[in-house]
């Protein structure tokens, strides 16, 4: 049996996976953020322990772990993990979301070694703005920091006691050659970072090491098994899905919005806001459009309407064109393909005649919009799928799907009931360290349920409505 662990935002998640592939089961542990100040988003890595503990208790209350070969790492990426000499945390992690380095993020990214190095714009969300931020905010703080790491990899020091980091996260730092897949010291320089500061690399499919004795006794693990170099949320739920060759893809409906593009080729086109990132397989790379509220926005609405997201879209009916209202998802800013942090949402073309469900056709329209100008960004820098597979949350709405697939103009590939997310990449990676297989052998497509095409007769209308949405934002 294979272990996979996936670091998210709101909680931990265990997956135990047979040697079939099988899901054996799974169990959670919630997590919390602080908010210490507007645009400020935190979390005590002692938290993500906790929790991971008490995930694999309730495991292990049902499931026997003493057979299990092999773990692999998912996780948020880009969080800062400050460690001191002697591997104490100096501060709360600082997240993802975390937009308090703005300013320092634009200051290196008007540099262009980071646009050509790294190959992606340098986001407030990434990991270098972060520490720079810390040097000028927290000095004396940043005057011990003796390492940083991921927020998995956190997790992976625990577990191993060993420092290392795999591609697809390192990839998010603003410090890696993500062509060269190494770090590089001139990016770190222009951040006043050193190397000695960073995380070993590997590969997401190598040993990133071995579980300790004493910690395996307690967690009910065998001691000594491989812990994979796994992989960042993204491209774990890639492995999970079987989106690991050139021309596939996948979109998410989660709180934010993905498209994923896997390429067989490093294809950066920072100025697009497109993610150009390695894959957790060795030789891969992959694109992504990221929008910041996807499912985030129908939550809103339905938190502002007293209603539940599900009953906001049961009775919408069928498929209808673009109406009078429109609606832009910028509830945190955006990213692609504007990387504008200052980005708002709105309604436009509100009457008295305006009732609840122009307001929910409206906000997945204007996701449906956002995805398709990301899917726009990823076909000028080099990628373009031919159809995708529908995951996440907001992959349930039916009305959702047919309008992504008609304002995309791609068909949309539902997967039969399962979960094909970021835990079981994981595991499929832990898989691949213990047992030496291949990607090709292990990394299999889901079976496909349902496909869900483009509907001709909205193109039209469905044109115009993304015309309009765009003609709506200004910078």
């Amino acid at each position: 049996m294979y272990l996979g662990i996936d670091l998210g935002t709101s909680g931990v998640k265990v997956m135990l996976m047979d040697e079939t592939q099988a899901v054996v089961g799974s169990a959670t542990a919630a997590l919390t953020v602080s908010r210490p100040r507007p645009g400020w988003s935190e979390q005590a890595p002692a938290d993500w322990i906790a929790a991971t503990r008490q995930a694999l208790a309730e495991l292990r209350a049902r499931h026997d772990l003493g057979g299990v070969r092999g773990v692999g790492l998912s996780g948020q990426m880009h969080g800062a993990v400050a460690l001191d000499a002697a591997d104490a945390v100096i501060r709360p992690a600082i997240l993802w979301n975390d937009a308090r380095s703005a300013a320092q993020a634009a200051r290196l990214d008007a540099d262009p070694l980071f646009g050509a190095v790294s190959g992606n714009i340098v986001f407030p969300g990434f990991t270098a703005p972060k520490l720079v931020w810390m040097a000028e905010e927290e000095p004396e703080g940043f005057a011990r920091v003796a390492r940083v790491l991921l927020p998995k990899d956190y997790l992976r020091l625990w577990l191993t006691g060993d420092h290392t980091a795999e591609m697809s996260d390192a990839a998010g730092t603003s410090w890696l050659d993500t062509g060269a897949r190494q770090w590089s010291d001139a990016l770190l320089a222009a951040s006043g970072m050193r190397r000695d500061q960073m995380p070993d690399l590997v590969e997401g499919t190598e040993v990133s090491g071995r579980l300790r004795p004493a910690l395996a006794a307690e967690l009910g693990l065998p001691a000594g098994i491989p812990v994979a170099g796994g992989a960042g949320d993204n491209a774990a739920t890639a492995i999970g899905a079987g989106t690991v060759a050139e021309g596939q893809g996948f979109v998410s409906l989660g709180t934010s919005g993905v498209i994923f593009a896997a390429t067989d080729r490093y294809l950066p086109r920072p100025e697009s806001a497109v993610h150009a990132f390695c894959h957790a397989l060795p030789g891969m790379w992959h694109q992504m459009g990221v929008i910041l509220s996807a499912s985030a926005a129908l939550e809103w609405l339905a938190s502002v309407t007293g209603a539940r997201p599900a009953e906001l879209t049961a009775d919408l009916g069928p498929l209808q064109p673009p109406g009078e209202v429109a609606f832009l998802p910028y509830l945190s800013g955006e990213r692609t393909p504007h990387n504008d942090a200052a980005a708002r949402g709105g309604f436009a073309g509100l009457s008295a005649s305006t009732d609840r469900a122009a307001l929910t056709r409206a906000v997945l329209e204007g996701v449906a919009f956002a995805l398709a100008d990301c899917l726009a960004a990823l076909r000028a820098a080099g990628s373009d799928p031919q159809a995708l597979l529908a995951l996440g949350g907001g992959a349930r709405s039916d009305y959702w799907l047919r309008a992504i697939a008609t304002a995309l103009g791609l068909p949309l590939l539902v997967p039969q009931d399962g979960d094909f997310g970021a835990a079981f990449g994981a595991a499929r990676l832990g898989m691949m360290a213990a047992t030496g297989t291949t990607p090709a052998e292990i990394c299999t497509p889901p079976r496909i349920a349902a496909e869900i095409a483009p509907d001709p007769a909205l193109r039209d209308g469905f044109a115009a409505g993304l015309d309009r949405f765009r003609g709506l934002y200004r910078r």
